[in-house]
């Protein structure tokens, strides 16, 4: 038999409680949810991840802990619901759509700004409006359910650290708009599930060390980056460029740097650090310096699905070709079109 939905209590924000050091995350948040919403809630079981997670503190091994369980128990239910904290939410929600790969039912992820027990908790709002949505099974892909709008998860950021509505899609539209009557029958534009990349068994293991990001700024210099030459087990790095995806092209800068690590074999890969527009990677003779030393353009990636796409392809046992000609492509709608190259 199907049951409706599992809810995955992950730990954050929405069932913390003060303690003698700040808000943590605590056992008892199923017993609060379920006396305060409401009896046409749908029908629900519950998992608690144990120990429960602070989502500043989390590690690309605890995305993979929950792909493992929503395979687990991806036929028994008609859709999924991940509590999880805010800080480091969109991480996992990009994450997941990579390793979870094409789905035919809801994977909806979902957090609180203030806790449940505590005065004008958005916690009640964002658990209810995620469980109608998961519970309807329309939207087959990972996304992310908060405040009043359903966003795609590997296109997502936070945004704000004390609004209400703290995540945005800036270069993708939401997939729905939450409004008195919400129409449930939503639809996202992915080809259907058959038709998009379906990606090899889950990964043993994601290495913490494995991928890096490097924020580029006015006067940095190669010492800066030089660090990253000494990382052993360094495969990936997203670097946070200007603009349409310019570096800084001095001597003395990062671009010696990047140069070695590529030709080490590690995916350098290039983010603007611009909520929207994305990498035109050669549009200017600075960019096509990254051109020149092969540097992978992201167009408009999010650096969370950047990060956490090439924890994936790094860990999916794919070679070193493979994984290049992987990150040309759209495999779970994290960038703006089907395909892209850089």
């Amino acid at each position: 038999m199907i049951h409706p939905v599992l809810v995955i209590y992950a730990g954050g924000t929405i069932g913390m409680q003060q303690t003698g050091q700040g808000y943590a995350p605590v056992s008892g948040l199923e017993q609060q949810l379920r006396q305060r919403l409401g009896s046409d809630t749908p029908e629900f079981d519950w998992h608690e991840i144990t120990p429960l997670i602070d989502s500043a503190a989390a590690q690309p091994a605890d995305w993979l802990r929950l792909a493992r369980l929503i395979r687990q128990h991806w036929y028994d239910y008609a859709g999924f619901v991940i509590l999880h904290g805010t800080d480091t939410l969109a991480y996992t929600a990009s994450a997941l759509s990579f390793l979870l790969g094409a789905v035919d039912k809801p994977v909806v992820l979902t957090g609180a700004q203030i806790p449940l027990s505590r005065p004008r908790s958005d916690a009640l709002l964002n658990v209810s409006n995620s469980l109608a949505l998961a519970a309807a099974g329309q939207l087959h892909e990972v996304s992310i359910c908060f405040h009043d709008r359903v966003l795609r998860g590997n296109r997502s950021r936070k945004l704000h650290s004390q609004a209400m509505a703290a995540f945005d899609s800036p270069a993708c539209q939401p997939l729905l708009q939450l409004g008195i009557a919400p129409d449930w029958q939503v639809t996202s534009n992915l080809p259907p599930a058959d038709l998009r990349f379906q990606p090899q068994q889950l990964p043993d293991q994601l290495d913490a060390q494995a991928v890096a990001m490097l924020m580029l700024y006015p006067g940095i210099q190669r010492s800066a980056c030089d660090w990253l030459l000494e990382q052993p087990r360094l495969r990936g790095l997203v670097v946070l460029s200007y603009g349409a995806g310019n570096p800084p092209t001095a001597e003395d800068g990062p671009l010696p740097c990047l140069a070695e690590l590529v030709r080490r074999d590690v995916m350098v890969v290039n983010v603007s650090q611009c909520l929207t527009g994305g990498v035109e990677q050669g549009s200017y003779a600075t960019g096509a310096e990254f051109n020149r030393i092969g540097v992978l353009a992201a167009a408009d990636m999010t650096p969370e699905a950047a990060f956490s796409k090439l924890h994936w392809l790094l860990a999916a046992g794919y070679t070193p070709s493979q994984c290049r000609q992987l990150w040309q492509v759209a495999v779970a709608g994290e960038v703006s079109l089907p395909t892209w190259v850089s």
